[in-house]
C-alpha cells in the first residue's frame, strides 16, 4: 500500500473507460472521445494528435506508429506495424559516395518516410467510430489557438535549444527570442492545424501525396536527401502477427521484429530464471538487470534487423537453448560487456497511451519522431517536424541492419500488452528509445515479482546499462540509495542526462472489472477513468 506521507501520487481508477498519456490535455480528450461514443481507438489517435502539438519535442505526424489491440478485451490481440522505410535511393554505396561515414541526428538520410499517418488512418478506418476530422478536431483547436508549455515541455525545449534554433522554421515555432519559453506560455502551431485539419478532411493522400508530400519532399532535397515523392505515395503500414511469451503466470505481446519488443521478452525470459533477491530496488535485483540487459541488448545488435521473416527471427531470438545460456552467465554474474558495438543513440523520447473502453477493447499505442524534436528539420508551410529513426541503420558491410532501399530500421518503440486466462488485462508502454525494452521488463518485474502497483512499478528510480559501453546511466535515487554498493560489484554509474523515460499502464482487474491506472511521474500527465 502506498505511503500517504510520502511524495507521490494514487493510482486512477474507473468502472467504464480509462485513458493514460504523458500528457494531461491528451488524457482529458481520450476521456472525453470515450465520453462521446467513441471507442478504443479512437481516444488513442485523439489523443496522440494532441500530443504531436503539445508534446512536439517527442512525437509528432512526421515520425512513426506502432500498435497493439485487443478487441472486446479478449486474448487475440491485433498489432499494426506503422514504421517507415528508407528512401527507394537509398544504398550503402550512394551514401559512400556523398561522402556519408554515419547518418548523423540532424542528416536528412536519417530521415525515413514518416509512418505515423497511415497508421491513425488505417486502425480507425477498421477498428474505429469516428471520423478522422472529429478525432482529429481537438489537436486542430489546440494548434491553432494556442495551448501552455507544460513542466517537462519546457525543460526537453531548453535542453535542445541549440538543435532547435539550427532550423529557421523549428526556432520561430518552439524559442521565444532564440531562447525556451516559460513554463505556462502560450505556443501556437498554425501550420501544423492547417495539416491535421487537411488530413481529417481528405485522409491520409493529403499527408503522402500533392502538396505537404511534395514540400516534405523539396526540404529534405534541399539538405541533399534522397526522397521522391513515389517514395510518399507508396508508404504503407502493414498488420502483423505478436510475438509472445508467458512470464510469471501472464502472456505478455509484443510487435514483431523491426521492432525491439522480442528483446523486451528475452529479457523477461533470463529473469524469471534468477533466484530471487531483495526488493525492486534493492543492488542485487539492479545487478541482476543490468546484465541481462546487456546480453540481450548485445544479441540486439547482432541480430535484429528488418527482415523476410520476422517470426523466425523472434523464435531464434527466445530459443530455449539461448535463454539458459544468457540466464545462466547472468546468474554466474558474468558482466555482460564486450559482446556488440552500440547500434543508434542510447535512449530518446517517444509517446505512449493505453485505453481501455466500455467493452473492454484495450489498445496499447506507440508514437515517436526518435530524438528529442527528431530531425530538427521541419516543413515551413506544413509545420511538420520529422523525425531522425534512419539513425538506428548501420553502414557496416553485412549487417542485418544495414540500410537498404525501403527497408525499415531496427526500431526501439514498442507497445505492450498483457493477456491472462483469455482475457487482456493490462497495456502498458514505456518510453525512452533504445531504454524501452529494458524499461518493460522491470516494469513487469516490479509489478508480478515484487508486488507493486502499477503506479509504484512506473515511479520507481531507473538504471540503464548503455549499449557498447561500460557505464551504467542511473536516476539520482539510485546512486543514492544503492550506489556504492552497485560501485563494489564492478557497476560504472553515472548520473543520467534527465529523466529515463516515462510510461503508462491501464490493469484490468480480472475480478472486479475496475480498471486501474498509472502514469510516470517523469512526464506532464497521467491516468484519468470515469
Amino acid at each position: 500500500m502506498r505511503n500517504f506521507e510520502l511524495p507521490g501520487r494514487s493510482v486512477a481508477l474507473g468502472r467504464t473507460g480509462m485513458a493514460a498519456t504523458s500528457h494531461a490535455a491528451a488524457t482529458l480528450t481520450a476521456v472525453e472521445v470515450l465520453k462521446a461514443g467513441g471507442n478504443a481507438v479512437d481516444a488513442a489517435v485523439a489523443a496522440c494528435a494532441v500530443q504531436c502539438v503539445v508534446e512536439a519535442g517527442s512525437t509528432g505526424i512526421g515520425g512513426d506508429c506502432f500498435a497493439l489491440i485487443a478487441p472486446g478485451g479478449g486474448d487475440r490481440v491485433v498489432a499494426y506495424n506503422g514504421s517507415g522505410r528508407a528512401p527507394a535511393a537509398m544504398t550503402p554505396e550512394r551514401l559512400a559516395g556523398l561522402g556519408v561515414t554515419a547518418i548523423e541526428r540532424r542528416s536528412p538520410h536519417a530521415v525515413t518516410i514518416p509512418g505515423a499517418v497511415d497508421a491513425w488512418t488505417r486502425l480507425v478506418a477498421d477498428h474505429g467510430r469516428m471520423t478522422m476530422a472529429e478525432l482529429l478536431a481537438p489537436a486542430v483547436a489546440m494548434a491553432r489557438t494556442g495551448y501552455p508549455v507544460t513542466p517537462r515541455v519546457a525543460f526537453d525545449i531548453a535542453d535542445e535549444r541549440d538543435h532547435l534554433a539550427a532550423d529557421p522554421t523549428a526556432a520561430a515555432t518552439f524559442l521565444v527570442d532564440g531562447a525556451a519559453p516559460a513554463v505556462g506560455s502560450i505556443q501556437r502551431q498554425p501550420a501544423l492545424a492547417d495539416t491535421l485539419e487537411r488530413i481529417g478532411r481528405e485522409g491520409r493522400d493529403a499527408f503522402y501525396r500533392g502538396e505537404i508530400a511534395a514540400e516534405m519532399v523539396a526540404t529534405l532535397a534541399e539538405r541533399g536527401g534522397l526522397h521522391t515523392l513515389e517514395d510518399f505515395e507508396t508508404a504503407v503500414g502493414e498488420y502483423v502477427t505478436p510475438v509472445a511469451t508467458g512470464f510469471r503466470g501472464h502472456t505478455v505481446h509484443e510487435c514483431p521484429p523491426n521492432g525491439q519488443g522480442v528483446i523486451a521478452l528475452l529479457i523477461m525470459k533470463i529473469l524469471e530464471r534468477q533466484p530471487a533477491t531483495g526488493g525492486p530496488v534493492d543492488p542485487a535485483t539492479i545487478a541482476t538487470e543490468i546484465r541481462a540487459t546487456r546480453f540481450a541488448y548485445a544479441v540486439r545488435d547482432r541480430l535484429l534487423a528488418d527482415g523476410a521473416d520476422p517470426h523466425g527471427l523472434a523464435a531464434a531470438l527466445l530459443d530455449e537453448t539461448l535463454v539458459a545460456d544468457l540466464a545462466d552467465r547472468v546468474a554466474r554474474g558474468e558482466s555482460g560487456l564486450g559482446a556488440a558495438p552500440p547500434v543508434g543513440a542510447p535512449h530518446r523520447d517517444t509517446v505512449y497511451v493505453a485505453v481501455v473502453d466500455k467493452d473492454r477493447t484495450a489498445v496499447s499505442f506507440i508514437n515517436s519522431i526518435f530524438y528529442h524534436y527528431g530531425s530538427g528539420i521541419m516543413t515551413p508551410r506544413s509545420g511538420i517536424m520529422l523525425h531522425n529513426r534512419g539513425c538506428s541503420f548501420t553502414l557496416e558491410p553485412g549487417h542485418p541492419n544495414t540500410v537498404a532501399p525501403r527497408k525499415r530500421p531496427l526500431h526501439t518503440i514498442i507497445p505492450g500488452m498483457v493477456t491472462r486466462n483469455g482475457r487482456a488485462v493490462m497495456p502498458f508502454g514505456v518510453m525512452g528509445g533504445h531504454y524501452q525494452a529494458m524499461g518493460q521488463a522491470v516494469f513487469l518485474s516490479r509489478l508480478f515479482g515484487h508486488g507493486c502497483s502499477v503506479q509504484e512499478a512506473l515511479d520507481l528510480p531507473r538504471v540503464f546499462p548503455l549499449p557498447g559501453s561500460a557505464e551504467v546511466e542511473a536516476e539520482g535515487l539510485v546512486r543514492d540509495r544503492a550506489g556504492p554498493m552497485l560501485a563494489a560489484m564492478g557497476f560504472d554509474l553515472v548520473a543520467s542526462d534527465g529523466p529515463i523515460g516515462g510510461g503508462q499502464a491501464i490493469w484490468i482487474d480480472p475480478d472486479t472489472g475496475t480498471l486501474i491506472g498509472g502514469s510516470d511521474h517523469r512526464k506532464d500527465g497521467f491516468a484519468l477513468g470515469y
